[in-house]
């Protein structure tokens, strides 16, 4: 793999949002969007990047909690790059704000966002604080910063934000999901055994979270279970994927995960969702069927398909290697090394904080590049390569 170039922010701890969220400018500018901590006041802000590597627009300071150093603050491009969106407030009372590059206004509306999807606006998410609250950042549960009690499971779910009307609508409550769902009698049994051994009035944390999109914004993706509450909580993985419309129709079953599974996303054709099926890289229809191994990647970490090339594979893995997969025939083709872990700090591991980074490798719209964080000297910065060629 070559090495482009490399970003930094200086004296700033600086990331990307996510491995399903291209950083690059729709404008085809060479522009980047990342985000950017000073860890002495513990306070971030949003970036725009130049080709050049200059930071050309900086805003958005408020005070980052552990989520920053997971996804940033979900900063994201509007389709015509001339807005971008993130998230402010905090993972109890979230806040999602446009802002206008070319006039710097701003608009904002109470809600939590993971990007803005491919086609812009209405918003749609999850409430990812929830995530947090069952103790994903910090390995304790702690209910009271969920910005819902779990136990209300009619009033959060999957919500759709209109910022121009200022109106947020709980479009799929996890009441609802779990009405419908095939496995319905199971996780209800389940639910009365944890809330008789615990006493509360609920047994499983249940929540809906993580939504993903196509590339052409006509179907979504997005998380249904528990299966990150810490472990002293007694419940059971409980993890499914949904599909659905981007109108909230044709919602559907796409992949049960409870016996093992992570980092789901789609595959470029829209039709498939690719990820970690029990620690390997597999496929499955976005209605369920075809469910099929793609290839002997067994990293575990954030995978994706090239755009370009839907048989060429990234993935990054949790010793800090970022690999490249000939899925065609099943070969690894390249790999190398990038720090992601701030030495003698290995107790800090499995939590969100600045002493550990996820790679999280992201295709360019075209695939002729990768971008994925690195942590070295104790900030973290960006690496741009061109992936390889499959021969």
């Amino acid at each position: 793999m070559k090495i482009l170039r490399t970003i930094k922010l200086p004296g700033l701890w600086a990331l990307h949002s996510y491995y399903t969220l291209p950083p690059w400018a729709p404008d085809n500018s060479g522009r980047l969007l990342l985000a950017g901590v000073d860890l002495a006041t513990r306070e971030g802000e949003v970036f725009v990047v130049g080709k050049d590597g200059e930071i050309e627009e900086r805003f958005g300071r408020h005070a980052v909690e552990s989520d920053f150093f997971h996804t940033g603050f979900w900063q994201s491009w509007s389709p015509d790059g001339r807005s971008v969106y993130f998230l402010n407030g905090s993972l109890r009372h979230p806040q999602i704000t446009r802002r206008e590059l070319a006039t710097g206004r701003e608009c904002s509306i109470d809600g939590a966002m993971e990007g803005a999807p491919p086609d812009g606006e209405p918003i749609v998410s999850a409430l990812i604080g929830m995530l947090y609250a069952a103790g994903y950042g910090t390995g304790v549960y702690n209910p009271g910063l969920s910005p819902v009690p779990f136990e209300e499971r009619d009033r959060h779910g999957v919500f759709e934000y209109d910022l121009a009307a200022g109106s947020a609508e709980l479009r799929l409550s996890v009441q609802q999901v779990l009405d419908l769902h095939p496995d319905r009698e199971k996780l209800l049994r389940l639910d009365r055994e944890l809330a008789e051994r615990n006493g509360t009035p609920t047994g499983l944390t249940l929540m809906c979270y993580c939504v993903r999109w196509s590339r052409d914004a006509r179907r979504m993706m997005f998380h249904f279970g528990n299966h990150c509450v810490v472990k002293e909580r007694g419940e059971p993985k409980i993890l499914y994927l949904f599909t659905c419309n981007r109108d909230f129709t044709d919602l559907r079953l796409a992949l049960d995960l409870c016996d093992g599974g992570v980092h789901w996303s789609f595959h470029p054709d829209g039709e498939h969702l690719v990820g970690y099926a029990r620690n390997v890289l597999s496929s499955v229809g976005i209605d369920g069927t075809g469910f099929r191994q793609l290839c002997d990647a067994r990293g575990g970490g954030h995978p994706s398909l090239s755009p370009a090339d839907p048989l060429l594979a990234v993935t990054d893995t949790y010793n800090g290697m970022i690999e490249f997969w000939d899925i065609g025939k099943n070969r690894k083709i390249d790999e190398a090394f990038f720090p992601a872990l701030t030495p003698g700090k290995e107790a800090y591991r499995h939590g969100r904080n600045e002493f550990r980074v996820c790679h999280h490798p992201v295709f360019s719209p075209d695939g002729r590049r990768v971008l994925f964080n690195v942590l070295e000297d104790e900030l973290s910065y960006l690496v741009e390569i061109e992936p390889p060629v499959r021969r």
